[in-house]
């Protein structure tokens, strides 16, 4: 199968951060566990992700995570998990990208391989997306 594009947004629906360690110090560490919806190319309704936040200063750092996606794919139900690696930064702005973990689709999905990213702007409640993607079927 050709590679294929799909785009869509999706929206936070759950933010919870917890320090992972001294919470006044510089750099800091903390933990997020985060739900997200999908919606376009990717339907997913709450997904579930974990984060790793490393804060350089209280506006700006880097993060990874993984999320765990359920739902369908243009149209193609299963489910697949992405590694994301990202920062953010002083004017509001978060840059991330994203891959599949290989070998974690599943159902229609299996054998998927892909990378995407996003760009999300501080309090904007829906972040667009790119997805570039194939399937072994």
């Amino acid at each position: 199968m050709p590679p294929r594009t799909a785009t869509g947004h999706f929206t936070f629906t759950r933010w919870e951060e917890d320090p992972a360690g001294p919470a006044d110090v510089l750099p800091r560490l903390a933990r997020a566990s985060v739900a997200n919806t999908f919606s376009g190319g990717i339907e997913a309704a709450g997904t579930t992700c974990a984060y790793t936040i490393a804060y350089l200063t209280a506006t700006t750092g880097t993060y990874t995570g993984i999320e765990l996606l359920t739902g369908s794919l243009d149209g193609r139900e299963g489910g697949f998990a992405v590694e994301q690696r990202g920062t953010f930064h002083e004017d509001g702005t978060t840059r991330c990208s994203f891959e599949v973990v290989p070998g974690s689709g599943t159902g229609e999905l299996a054998g998927l391989r892909g990378t995407g990213s996003f760009l999300a702007r501080h309090g904007e409640p829906s972040v667009p997306y790119t997805f570039a993607y194939e399937l072994d079927r």
